[in-house]
């Protein structure tokens, strides 16, 4: 078994991944960081985000464990103190493998000839980089749907559903959907502006597109990911074709993750 572990960089994780190093080494299992079959993170939610991203490019043939330090999160699933039987369970068992939805960004600029494609585990934002209101026409399957403005729209996974969207008054949706989630943020509704002013959820075989009107430069966000894009000509949403897989070692039900994170008054 191939590992490689990647910690959020303060004290308590790194002391807890140079504990599991060691327990590892005693299995003679293989530390691998350019290609490992398994990734564990060990910090929190953002931890795994950054895991992601870092080996997106072989997502068929790496699974993602997280062990938390800080708060239970939707991604982190094991406490410190289970770092031993989670390596025993890793050296010895036959784990489950869960997919998620990922949600697909293409950034298209004008002149053509050139495109940046993204992949986004929680949720992609898109708002002007000045702080101006943001005004783009929003295409649902090649047909206009609306003209929105206001500060942003988020564009969300099911399993990031429970993050940014979920502040913004969207939908929580368990990820064996495979959907995505449109959500307005701070938009403007009145006598003259008109938006839909709810949460969109569409389909792996819906595609959305976005066209700036005022601003062809845009603040793009992919998960923790803030880029500044320049003379965009549209932006393309759509659920992936990969998905991200994570080892499971125990049952880690969707609703119980939501319940224990924004519900139960446990510790």
């Amino acid at each position: 078994m191939k590992y490689n572990i990647l910690s959020k960089g303060d004290s308590k994780s790194n002391a807890l991944m140079y504990k599991m190093k060691n327990h590892m080494n005693d299995f003679n299992m293989i530390e691998d960081k350019e290609s490992p079959d398994i990734v564990i993170s060990v910090g929190g939610d953002g931890t795994l985000l950054q895991a992601f991203h870092q080996y997106s490019h072989m997502l068929g043939d790496v699974s993602f464990v997280g062990v938390h330090t800080g708060h239970l999160g939707f991604y982190a699933d094991w406490l410190p103190h289970e770092v031993e039987k989670l390596i025993i369970e890793i050296n010895n068992s036959t784990y489950q493998v869960i997919e998620y939805p990922l949600l697909e960004v293409i950034i298209r600029y004008k002149k053509g000839g050139y495109e940046t494609r993204y992949l986004a585990l929680n949720e992609a934002t898109i708002k002007t980089d000045n702080g101006a209101t943001l005004v783009v026409d929003l295409v649902l399957r090649g047909e206009q749907f609306e003209r929105f403005r206001g500060d942003g729209l988020c564009v969300s996974t099911p399993s990031g559903s429970t993050a940014y969207n979920k502040a913004l008054g969207g939908a929580l949706i368990h990820p064996s959907l495979e959907a995505m989630q449109i959500a307005e943020i701070a938009s403007i509704n009145n006598r003259v502006f008109r938006t839909v002013g709810s949460p969109l959820v569409l389909p792996k075989h819906h595609v959305c597109h976005i066209h700036p009107v005022n601003h062809d430069t845009l603040q793009v966000t992919i998960d923790h990911v803030n880029v500044k894009h320049k003379n965009i000509e549209s932006i393309q949403y759509r659920v992936a074709n990969e998905k991200v897989r994570f080892a499971r070692f125990r049952p880690f039900p969707f609703w119980k993750r939501v319940h224990d994170s924004f519900i139960s008054n446990e510790e």
